[in-house]
């Protein structure tokens, strides 16, 4: 990694630094992946995280098992060193993300048999405290504060809780009940979450792309992700979460991200309709994450597998349907590599590391989008918080660093600064723009961060007008 010399408030003006993309008002959203297996159990994870990296990956999505990662009950909860917990490869992704400029979304699921009662994983446990107390463990572990353990800046919780895969009991006789089983489950993470890190993300859902909202004989229970998220309103109309996740794979891969599906089922094609009604049922403006969405490809998978040519069509579009939507916040493609038999195979790389021709397609779109999206208001000031993973990898918590921003209305230079600003816990940074926001204009944001060791990152922020 070429070194910088630590910017100092001296104003420059550097024109040429600035990419034409980022001159843009064009939507900007963390981009990147999920797989578990090529970050945290490859054999050279960071081969792995680096290739990302290339490829304007600027998150990394992984689960936390609970049923795996404490198999047995431990002594000390909160503590993540108890002997009952295996950590050791959330701790090295957690670190070795920051230094290649991912964040972390750490999906919480899953619950040991000592904690309900020796039923399977997908059933909630009989004492909720026990899973606040894990994920408490978990963002306090993961907060910044903790040397050599890395920062966790979001967290989501549960995985696919509209299927009976992964929560039971779906229906009570013909009464959809996961929903309320679910908020309990939620709130418990969330308590423990904020606990451990206030300034931690939290999406809620993690929803599978459809369901059947009743039972079937020989199938396991679903519900449709639309009506478990309405159900979920019903029941706790002011949830306190950050963003709503989804998963809105084709139903078929060769149908692609463009395919048309029944509501209340969600792909992209219906995701407006799921976003405007999120708005309407927890009554104010709901971010989507889009977590998971992935198309495996033939060779490597000869039953509904797509070609690579138009994986790589797909993966194009599916960046540009997300960018596109005024609700989606967040793109994560799975998976980043065909590494194991037991995995997808739509990874943009071979088992080998071959780059699938969706490597360059997913590169290239990822690099006018990747960034994110905040709301200013008119009259005041800009201030924008930014996570800064590769600053904090770097230098400790409240160290300061440098940076020359760089802020457009439209194509055209308004405002031009180079704060010094301390790295937060949670590892972010506040950026003070000396700049007053005007009534309905959106800005972009171009920030080119450094520190007193020299090393670097980049971020743009899409800056749009609040409501």
């Amino acid at each position: 990694m070429r070194k910088l010399r630590l910017v100092v408030p001296v104003v420059v003006v550097l024109l040429l630094a600035l990419t034409a993309a980022s001159a843009k008002a064009v939507a900007r959203m963390p981009v990147g992946f999920f797989d578990d297996p090529s970050f945290r159990w490859a054999t050279e994870p960071t081969i792995n995280l680096a290739s990302a990296q290339k490829a304007n990956g600027s998150i990394i999505h992984v689960l936390a098992n609970w049923s795996t990662i404490a198999p047995t009950k431990p002594v000390h909860p909160l503590n993540g060193s108890d002997p009952a917990y295996h950590l050791s490869d959330i701790d090295a992704l957690a670190r070795s993300a920051q230094k290649y400029g991912s964040e972390v979304l750490l999906t919480i699921y899953g619950t040991p048999k000592w904690a309900n009662g020796g039923k399977t994983a997908n059933y909630a446990p009989t004492n909720m405290s026990t899973l606040t107390q894990f994920s408490q463990m978990l963002a306090s572990r993961y907060n910044g504060t903790n040397p050599g353990y890395g920062v966790v800046t979001r967290f989501s919780v549960w995985n696919e809780p509209n299927l009976g895969g992964f929560l039971m009991p779906q229906f009570s006789g013909s009464k959809i009940v996961s929903p309320g089983i679910y908020v309990k489950l939620y709130m418990a993470a969330y308590k423990g979450i904020k606990a451990g890190n206030k300034t931690a993300l939290v999406a809620a859902g993690e929803t599978s792309n459809r369901g059947l909202n009743h039972h079937m004989a020989g199938q396991t229970d679903t519900t449709a992700p639309a009506t478990f998220a309405h159900l979920v309103s019903v029941a706790a109309p002011k949830l306190p979460f950050d963003a709503w996740a989804t998963h809105p794979y084709p139903s078929v891969g060769a149908l692609g991200p463009a395919q048309k599906v029944a509501y209340p089922n969600v792909a992209f094609s219906t995701m407006n309709r799921f976003g405007a009604d999120l708005e309407k049922w927890f009554h104010r403006r709901v971010p989507i994450w889009v977590t998971e969405y992935g198309e495996q490809t033939k060779p490597q998978q000869s039953a509904g597998g797509v070609s690579y040519a138009k994986q790589a069509v797909d993966v194009k579009k599916a960046l540009q349907l997300a960018a596109a939507s005024p609700y989606v916040e967040m793109f994560v493609w799975f998976i980043f590599r065909d590494s194991t038999s037991q995995t997808w195979f739509s990874g943009i790389e071979t088992k080998t590391g071959t780059k699938k021709p969706a490597y360059t397609a997913f590169a290239a779109t990822a690099k006018g989008i990747v960034g994110h999206d905040e709301f200013v208001t008119a009259g005041k000031k800009i201030s924008v918080k930014v996570a800064v993973p590769i600053m904090t990898y770097y230098n400790a918590i409240g160290a300061k660093v440098g940076m020359t921003y760089y802020l457009y209305d439209g194509k055209k230079l308004v405002s031009i600064g180079q704060p010094l600003v301390a790295i937060q816990k949670g590892g972010m940074i506040t950026v003070p723009v000396n700049y007053k926001a005007a009534k309905g204009t959106t800005y972009t944001l171009a920030l080119n961060i450094n520190d007193k060791h020299g090393y670097k990152e980049k971020t743009d922020v899409l800056l749009l007008p609040s409501s």
